[in-house]
């Protein structure tokens, strides 16, 4: 196949702490997130959707939360994980598409570095990388501000 796609999704609930990581960017906040990792949301449904694109599992089938050499791991060392399984395979990253769900933090004030972050670690054009937000209009788990969610849709093609 010369074209693959993948989607993931991932969630972390809101814990002690004050800041959360979102898109490898740390970003002050009342509160942190309940995670074995740093808990980035963005980037574990990214790694979701590399894994998913390549028919290999998911990110816990990789970085297991039971290991405890993931323990406070820097999610942004996930994302270089998978894309190098993706390179072994001949594929490179098109591009990504994710979006946040979450009432806070506003993710618009960050999301230009969450995109140079991405798209350094992917080694593409920032503009193949899109980050956004949305609320869930105070619905759900995301609209009671018990924690956050991120969807992630990447396209890899042939090298």
């Amino acid at each position: 196949m010369s074209i693959r796609i993948g989607q993931g999704f991932d969630v972390h609930a809101y814990g002690d702490g004050d800041h959360v990581v979102l898109g490898g960017v740390r970003i002050p906040h009342v509160r942190g997130l309940v995670a074995h990792s740093d808990g980035d949301v963005a980037l574990h449904a990214l790694c979701d959707a590399i894994l998913g694109a390549l028919a290999l599992g998911d990110i816990g089938v990789h970085f297991p939360p039971s290991d405890p050499r993931w323990r406070r791991a820097d999610s942004r060392d996930f994302v270089r994980h998978c894309i190098g399984l993706a390179r072994a395979r001949g594929y490179r990253v098109g591009n990504v598409d994710i979006t946040v769900l979450a009432e806070h933090p506003k993710v618009g004030p960050h999301a230009a570095v969450m995109r140079a972050c991405i798209a350094a670690d992917l080694e593409i054009d920032i503009e193949a990388v899109s980050v956004k937000a949305t609320t869930t209009e105070r619905l759900g788990f995301t609209g009671r501000e018990e924690g956050i969610a991120a969807m992630a849709v990447c396209v890899l093609l042939r090298a």
